[in-house]
């Protein structure tokens, strides 16, 4: 035991110890854990000031977890905790000294404690040593695994595993913050709605830039695991380009007093292509921006004008807050890592994982690829509720929708679909009907069938249909889009109503 403030009868520290033996100690405080007790000891009240962050295992002292421990079961179940009330369970505990029982000591506490304003301090300072000795433990636990070097724990697992420790320990009092009252969580939902209403175009999430879509689904929320599936060249990627590309083009922040940002609008987006290059991602981009066609820019096949368009719209999006990893064959917990360490460097607020079937899960012996895509979906689910910020994850469909004459997919077309249609938030297809219709082209010379072909061609070319198959926090349906083909671009599809008359 070390209850060195409240009494003289403390054991010293042994004679034989160094001076660097002392520095070395493990970092605590125990006349703030005696005050903390004896405050709790003398007014019930104080505990609810401390037990939304403090633990047991919080305390150097094992007596004094002990007992906070009881204190709080005590107090929870509607009972006094007082040196009285707790002496029963300390009465066959070993004394701290030949002049100290356990009661006896509790009697102490009591009697020295002052007041409960300051129990609060108090408990900061017992968590914040709790978390500098955890971080002590850490740091020994990487230098004696890297040091072991397992078979089953390579330097790479090693740093993940580190990673992941680290950032729990440093966003655990953010997010875990347990029970909110009701008040709270209503005050939380006036907030949003007031940010929607606030904001262009009364979102409450992220805007996507597409009106339609952002109407649909007010949005991309916080936290969601927003899924867009389809077939191979229906435009998955050049959807979440464009979407990824639109939201990291409007971020605003606002410096804030304590000199945190506060983000007005847009978000920082992070990007796995775990398919495509990064150049190859920033082609497309490129194509669509300065509208110049992406393999034209591939080969060089541009001219003096196109050249300077491209060299000021690339200045112009070096600016902007889009950040790709391009690793290929990522597991869900290596990307979760590396999603921490973003968030933590840059803020981010959305996430993009191109594609899903991609990743690699933790495959055990006797699993199929079914259990493996359930952990992955699970993880990211996980992964958007640890950081709360949305992300998206491009999934590929099962060949059976070639096989049906209506073509538009359904949540059940999803490969390894019941993981996917069961973690996710939203679910969305991505279809366009030119696709198929170009390619029942007719090979003979029959104008008839020349001419009907060509009239279903002008009715179905250059639209998509985004279709929301599943959507926690809204409607389901399908939205209309423009593709232009050429630059991989999607955007607002203009109605018959919209388009302004002629004068004159």
């Amino acid at each position: 035991m070390a209850q060195t403030a409240l009494l003289s009868s403390v054991k010293p520290a042994p004679a034989a110890a160094s001076e660097l033996e002392r520095f070395r100690e493990a970092p605590h405080n125990i006349e703030a854990e005696q005050a903390l007790l004896g405050a709790i000891l003398v007014n019930n009240e104080a505990i609810d000031r401390v037990s939304s962050f403090l633990d047991p295992h919080h305390f150097y002292d094992p007596l004094h977890a002990q007992i906070f421990e009881i204190a709080g079961k005590m107090i929870g179940a509607g009972k006094q905790a007082t040196p009285i009330t707790l002496k029963t369970f300390f009465d066959a505990a070993e004394p701290i000294d030949a002049n100290l029982t356990v009661p006896q000591y509790l009697g102490r506490l009591a009697a020295n404690a002052t007041t409960i304003i300051n129990a609060e301090d108090y408990g900061r300072t017992v968590y914040d040593l709790a978390t500098r000795r955890t971080l002590i433990t850490i740091g020994e636990d990487m230098v004696n695994s890297a040091y072991d070097a397992p078979i089953d724990f390579p330097p790479e697992t090693q740093i993940e595993d580190a990673e992941g420790r680290l950032y729990d320990l440093a966003e655990r009092d953010k997010y875990g913050q347990g029970f909110l009252t009701f008040g709270t969580a209503l005050t939380h939902a006036i907030e949003m709605a007031n940010n929607a209403y606030q904001r262009e175009g009364h979102l409450s999430g992220l805007a996507t830039g597409l009106t339609d879509l952002d109407s649909k689904m007010g949005g991309l929320q916080p936290s969601d695991l927003i899924i867009i599936a389809g077939r191979p060249s229906m435009g998955k990627t050049a959807l979440a380009t464009n979407i990824a590309y639109n939201i990291a083009r409007n971020f605003r922040a606002e410096r804030q007093a304590d000199g945190s940002e506060k983000t007005l609008d847009g978000a920082v987006v992070g990007f796995f292509s775990l398919e495509m290059s990064a150049e190859q991602l920033a082609t497309r981009i490129l194509s669509e921006q300065t509208e110049i066609p992406s393999e034209k820019i591939r080969r060089g096949m541009i001219t003096d004008d196109e050249f300077r368009k491209l060299a000021g719209v690339s200045q112009e999006m070096s600016r902007i807050p889009l950040y790709i990893d391009q690793t290929g064959g990522l597991s869900v917990a290596q990307l979760a890592a590396r999603a921490r360490r973003l968030k933590r460097q840059k803020g981010v607020g959305l996430l993009v994982v191109d594609y899903l079937q991609l990743l690699a899960g933790n495959k055990r012996a006797g699993e199929g690829r079914v259990q493996e895509v359930s952990e992955i979906t699970t993880g990211l689910k996980a992964l958007a509720k640890d950081l709360n910020v949305p992300i998206i994850a491009l999934s590929q469909l099962s060949r059976q929708v070639e096989s049906r004459d209506d073509k538009r997919p359904h949540l059940a077309d999803l490969r390894e679909s019941g993981s996917i249609e069961q973690d996710a938030d939203v679910v969305m297809f991505v279809f366009r009907e030119e696709y198929y219709v170009e390619r029942q082209k007719p090979s003979d010379a029959k104008v008839e069938e020349t001419l009907k072909w060509q009239q279903l061609m002008s009715t179905v070319h250059g639209k998509a249909e985004i279709i929301i198959g599943k959507q926690r926090h809204g409607p389901t349906g399908t939205v209309q889009l423009s593709f232009e083909a050429q630059f991989t671009r999607f955007s607002n599809l203009a109605r018959e109503y919209q388009v302004p008359e002629r004068y004159g």
